[in-house]
């Protein structure tokens, strides 16, 4: 049943549209404060509008807090680059599969150059669950 819900599923139905991206020259704590303000737990980084790099709250726990880094260090430093990404077309499997092999917890969707939407772990799991659910109903 997983299975199918996995294939059957896009990317595009369950990702989250709400993108939060900021220039690579940011400095930490003004993208910390953008990331609270708009309740988002991830920025995409961009270099002249093109997207070259993710920073996810994790990786102001580690990067600013562990490495003592200033708050004034541009987010360039602290992004996760390259970035790892997927395309909407893609379906929940091929999705899980990328984030599994590359260890990370946040996916960038990308179609062309244009960041469309983000998929996390938790939407994925949430997804089967509710279909789970759904299925015992």
């Amino acid at each position: 049943m997983l299975e199918s819900i996995q294939h059957k599923t896009q990317i595009s139905e369950i990702m989250n549209k709400n993108i939060v991206s900021v220039d690579e020259s940011v400095l930490s704590l003004d993208a910390a404060k953008m990331m609270e303000d708009s309740n988002a737990r991830s920025l995409i980084i961009l270099e002249n509008g093109y997207p070259i790099g993710i920073v996810t709250d994790r990786d102001f726990a580690i990067k600013i807090t562990a490495h003592s880094y200033p708050v004034d260090t541009p987010v360039r430093r602290i992004m996760s680059s390259p970035l790892i990404s997927i395309d909407s077309n893609s379906d929940l499997c091929a999705a899980s599969d990328l984030m599994s092999s590359q260890k990370i917890r946040t996916l960038p969707v990308i179609d062309g150059d244009k960041v469309v939407g983000i998929i996390t772990v938790l939407d994925l799991m949430n997804h089967l669950i509710s279909n789970i659910k759904n299925g015992l109903n």
